[in-house]
């Protein structure tokens, strides 16, 4: 439980803004000791007065020594972040300055963070739960809007919500059914089974739910991976220009131009997409590097969301089309006929065997906004428009699966009328999974895991 951890009784000091040269820095201190290890190099006037949420503009002095001119802000506990005294310390961005300041700090009783332990401490303050304690790491490398909004909802409680209005449900029941056990002797029933039933079926679709949207919840964490495969001088290089507008893979008219994969990233509406430029795939080839980089072309087809497989509509094209849909499961698939501004009959593209095929000239970036926005439709559709949770976080999927288990197990406890022994045992394992995702129930080495992957200063 999160009560049993340790607590916090020392100062931590470390950089909050990046590292390295810029017009200023933050330095961010917390604990007890906070505000007096400030105050006691901090010349222009006492700081150990001074209410919450003020400013004070000043120098810091090593002895008599000037390190910088510096603007102090002051955060009394519990009004602060991580629920302790916090000082932030406004100084001049030159990595010599920032240096010489956290060690004055050091020197004058406190010690470095350690990576995420500003948080950590926020988490076991009570200021946040263990949700949205991980939300602010994920807001913090969040490279895409859509990563942005959906760190966003969690870290203003959204999953948090959801997850205690569940807890609160089960609760009630479970203190029921135990005062039943309290009054057995009596035969009394308190609970109502045939409710408990509804709200343990209701609570299985909505965990369902929490757990379907990690696949775009993953696809926003992560983005998606795209393999553009196809035959040489089909135009992948030339198709993976165009996406990017810019000259980034080699063109050439020479068969097998590409013999390593080339990797970029595409943000379409806020989705970061990874553009896999594959070397050409053909059978026939007595050239052992080429060989080399068809067999990588093959293992990324395998690992990859979506696979447009790119063909020339000038060579072969029916042919090709079936055999692309043969090989690659059409949820993944994505047909492209290129070169289509070299048709000499354009009338063919209205055969009914090309139906699920996108027609673009790569070289004329003709009709490349239609396959961004299939692209995007493949990836993602009208979900993330949706308002609500979107699970990103593995660690969440793994509580759920068991709470779904455990949420089961009551269901089929209720239909079998087992015992309230029984049952109330059932109902406190979900309950426990439900803690687990939110921190009500955890230990040290977790917590220690989870922050680790923080950044040094957050």
């Amino acid at each position: 439980m999160r009560e049993n951890l340790s607590t916090w009784n020392d100062t931590i000091v470390a950089l909050a803004t990046a590292p390295g040269l810029g017009a200023i820095a933050v330095i961010r201190l917390s604990g007890a000791q906070a505000i007096e290890i400030t105050a006691s190099v901090f010349s222009k006037k006492s700081l150990i007065q001074q209410p919450s949420h003020t400013v004070h503009f000043g120098k810091l002095m090593n002895g008599s020594e000037t390190i910088d001119e510096v603007v102090v802000s002051i955060y009394r506990a519990p009004r602060s972040y991580t629920g302790e005294e916090v000082v932030e310390i406004s100084c001049h961005g030159a990595p010599l300055i920032q240096d010489q300041i956290l060690q004055l700090m050091i020197q004058a009783g406190a010690r470095m963070a350690k990576p995420g332990e500003f948080t950590q401490r926020a988490f076991l303050n009570g200021k946040l739960d263990l949700t949205q304690a991980e939300a602010v790491a994920d807001l913090i490398a969040s490279n895409t809007e859509a990563a942005r909004k959906s760190a966003l909802h969690n870290l203003k409680g959204g999953f948090s919500t959801d997850l205690q209005i569940m807890r609160e449900k089960l609760i009630k029941f479970s203190a029921l059914i135990e005062l039943e056990l309290d009054f057995s002797q009596e035969d009394v029933a308190f609970a109502n089974k045939k409710e408990l039933e509804v709200l343990v079926q209701q609570l299985q679709i909505k965990t369902q739910a929490l757990l379907d949207s990690f696949k775009l919840g993953n696809v926003i964490k992560n983005g998606v991976q795209v393999a553009i495969v196809g035959k040489p001088n089909a135009g992948k290089s030339t198709l993976l220009n165009a996406l990017l507008n810019e000259n980034r893979a080699l063109v050439s008219e020479i068969p097998g131009t590409t013999r390593d994969t080339v990797e970029e990233y595409l943000n379409i509406q806020g989705v970061l997409f990874k553009l896999i430029d594959t070397a050409g795939i053909r059978l026939s080839t007595t050239d052992r590097i080429e060989q080399m980089g068809i067999e990588k072309s093959k293992e990324k087809i395998l690992g990859a969301d979506i696979v447009i497989a790119l063909f020339d509509v000038n060579d072969q094209g029916l042919d090709q089309v079936s055999t692309w849909q043969s090989e690659v499961s059409a949820d993944k698939l994505i047909l492209v006929g290129n070169k289509k501004d070299l048709l000499a009959d354009p009338s063919i593209l209205s055969n009914s065997a090309y139906n699920q095929v996108v027609f673009i000239s790569a070289k004329e970036k003709d009709n490349i906004k239609s396959l961004e926005n299939l692209l995007y439709e493949k990836a993602v559709g009208e979900a993330i428009q949706k308002e609500g949770t979107i699970i990103t976080n593995a660690r969440h999927v793994a509580s759920l699966k068991k709470l779904s288990m455990a949420l089961n197990d009551v269901e089929t406890g209720l239909q079998h009328n087992v015992t309230g022994d029984l049952l109330a045992l059932d109902i406190r394992q979900a309950l426990h999974y439900l803690g687990t995702i939110t921190g009500q129930i955890t230990n040290e080495d977790q917590l220690d895991f989870i922050f680790s992957k923080f950044c040094i200063g957050k």
